[in-house]
């Protein structure tokens, strides 16, 4: 199996120098890896190295071997995809939300694909998104992301907001992508349980550092 992501001494500062990650040297293969950990162990912020959205203050994120801020940004962002932790929607339908990203790049976003892999039927495109729960918006997202046709999943905590029906269908579209694209999935949990079902391997973080939690590493 490749290496998709490695680290090579990362570190990275908050505002005027609080330590989030602290000389991280690991690597990430294809499938499905869940970096794992407790609040404030610095997930989000490692979610974030990985398709430039911030950078290190030390050290070296390679994606496939090469140096993340070799890549064109929004190239690189649209191979490697994020959905954030909170769904963060434009004001209009989910079909301008999710023909978003495409559009930036000049091409036509299948919607209604889209859609489908997220586990919402056609009759979405149509609706509001101000009108929709929170557990319809993270699927949205998702589909947003989904729609760029990426060869990376970055999901920072999707399940976090929802209930436990919701969390349940969620797990279930995320091991369904998993067996129906030829995705790599990196996804941030602190809920262990989670981790186990859904990741190939466990990432252990705690406090910036690569931790001796319940599961170092899995392989």
């Amino acid at each position: 199996m490749r290496v998709l992501f490695e680290c090579d001494h990362v570190s990275f500062r908050r505002g005027a120098g609080a330590v989030v990650l602290e000389e991280l040297t690991f690597g990430i293969s294809e499938g499905t890896t869940c970096i794992a950990g407790p609040s404030g162990a610095g997930k989000s912020t490692l979610l974030r190295l990985f398709n430039r959205l911030s950078d290190p203050a030390g050290g070296t994120v390679l994606y496939r071997g090469r140096d993340v801020r070799d890549y064109d940004v929004l190239a690189l962002r649209r191979e490697v995809s994020l959905v954030p932790q909170l769904p963060a929607l434009l004001d209009g339908t989910v079909e301008m939300n999710v023909s978003f990203g495409p559009r930036l790049a000049g091409e036509m976003a299948d919607v209604h694909t889209a859609l489908r892999l997220a586990g919402l039927d056609e009759t979405f495109a149509d609706r509001p998104a101000r009108r929709l729960s929170v557990g319809e918006r993270q699927r949205v997202m998702l589909a947003r992301a989904l729609a760029l046709q990426p060869k990376v999943l970055l999901l920072d905590e999707p399940t976090t907001a929802l209930d436990e029906r919701s969390k349940t269908a969620v797990e279930r579209t995320l091991l369904d992508l998993r067996e129906r694209l030829s995705l790599s999935v990196v996804f941030v949990t602190h809920e262990l349980a989670q981790a186990e079902r859904l990741a190939d391997r466990i990432i252990w973080l705690e406090e910036g550092r690569l931790g001796r939690g319940p599961a170092t590493v899995r392989s």
